[in-house]
Order: structure tokens, then sequence, then C-alpha cells
């Protein structure tokens, strides 16, 4: 059996400047899953930088409120929510709120740095 605690994931920056713990990796752990589950974190007042995937995402809201970006579209985002992010599509997060905003990235297959283009956007 693998439990793993968020407080016992390191904390890094990530290459869209989230703060980052990766919980289920099957390239980190000796599990047989294809996909990859990460906690992030948004500060208030900041955002993710923009970047694509080849590969599908989706992130859960646990807490805060934001604005997510998929290509052309920006809608508001709350806990409870989850958003379907397509391979290949321009994506960012915005933390509008007070507090941090927290939420799951289920990435699949598995996230590979190779697989992930950050963009240089304003």
């Amino acid at each position: 059996m693998l439990i793993r605690h968020v407080d016992d994931c390191e904390e890094f920056v990530a290459g869209d400047d989230s703060l980052l713990r990766e919980l289920l990796h099957p390239d980190k752990s000796d599990i047989e899953i294809r996909y990859s589950l990460a906690h992030a974190k948004v500060g208030s007042g900041c955002r993710t930088r923009a970047h694509r995937l080849k590969t599908a995402e989706v992130y859960y809201i646990l807490q805060g409120h934001g604005k997510m970006h998929i290509d052309e579209e920006a809608a508001p985002v709350t806990a409870g929510c989850a958003v379907c992010i397509p391979p290949r599509s321009v994506q960012y997060i915005e933390n509008t709120g007070a507090d941090d905003l927290v939420f799951l990235c289920i990435v699949d297959p598995a996230w590979k740095q190779t697989d992930e283009e950050i963009l240089n956007t304003s």
C-alpha cells in the first residue's frame, strides 16, 4: 500500500511558477499507474506562466478563487471545480482571491518535462 501525505512531499517551484508537490508519479514510485498527481499552490494576486502540455490535464480546485484560462476562453473557478484541459491547449490560472489558490493536477499520461512548453507571453 502506498500512502503519500502532501506535507511529506518536497515543495518546489514548477516551470509555470506554481508551488508544486508531486504526490504520485509512476516514474518516481513503485506503482502501476499511467497518470501523475500533484498538489499545486498559487499565491494571492499571482498567476502561473502560460504553458501547454502534449498530454491531457485536469485541475481540481481545493481552496480559493481563481480564473482559469484555456486558449481564448477564461472562466472563474472555486473549490469543488474540476477543469479539463485538452492536450496542446495554452493554459494558465490566476489567483483572484485573498488566500492561496490550491488545486490538484492530474496529468494523463504522466507528466514529463519534455511534454511541457513554457510560453513567453505577457
